[in-house]
C-alpha cells in the first residue's frame, strides 16, 4: 500500500523536510509514504481567497491517483488516539487501496476536497502550523505501523 501526503505549501524550512524524510524512510517497502506539495496561490492584500482556495483544491484533487481512499486533515475531523490510528491503518491496508491524506493551506481545504473525502481526521482541536503537521502525520502513522507490527519504536 502507498500512503501519500498531499499538502498545500512548498519552500518549507530544511528541518521540516528533514523531519518528514526521516519518518518517511522508516516505512517498510510494502507501505511507502510519499509527499506531494501543491504550490499555494499568491495571497496579497486584494487576493480572491475563494478563487485561490478553489484552484488549490483542483490541483490537490488532480494529484490524487484514481481509486485512492481520500482522508482529509481537518479540525472538525475525528480525533484518533494512537491505538485507534493503528486500527484505521490496519483497515486501510485490508481495504487494498492506496491512501491520499490531504492537508490544506492557510484557509484549510477547498470544499471540493472535503466533499471527496471518505474520512476526516483531526490531529488536534488547535490550528497547527501546517509545515509541522507534515512531521506529525508521518510520525503518527509510523508509530501506528510500529504498533501493528510489534516493532520496538512504540515502546521506546
Amino acid at each position: 500500500m502507498r500512503l501519500t501526503l498531499i499538502a498545500v505549501g512548498n519552500k518549507m524550512p530544511s528541518w521540516i523536510a528533514q523531519g518528514f524524510a526521516e519518518y518517511s524512510r522508516r516505512f517498510p517497502r510494502d507501505l511507502s509514504f510519499d509527499l506531494i506539495e501543491i504550490t499555494p496561490g499568491k495571497r496579497g492584500k486584494n487576493a480572491d481567497i475563494a478563487r485561490i482556495l478553489e484552484k488549490e483544491g483542483e490541483q490537490t484533487l488532480a494529484a490524487i491517483p484514481k481509486g485512492n481512499r481520500i482522508v482529509t486533515l481537518e479540525v472538525e475531523g475525528k480525533p484518533w488516539t494512537t491505538p485507534q490510528l493503528a486500527k484505521e491503518l490496519e483497515k486501510w491496508q485490508m481495504d487494498g487501496r492506496d491512501v491520499s491524506l490531504l492537508v490544506g493551506g492557510p484557509e484549510g481545504l477547498a470544499p471540493a476536497c472535503i466533499k471527496a473525502s471518505e474520512q476526516k481526521w483531526s490531529l488536534s482541536a488547535l490550528t497547527l502550523p501546517h509545515p509541522m503537521v507534515r512531521i506529525m502525520i508521518a510520525e503518527s502513522l509510523y508509530r501506528a505501523w510500529s504498533i501493528n507490527n510489534n516493532h520496538p519504536y512504540h515502546r521506546e
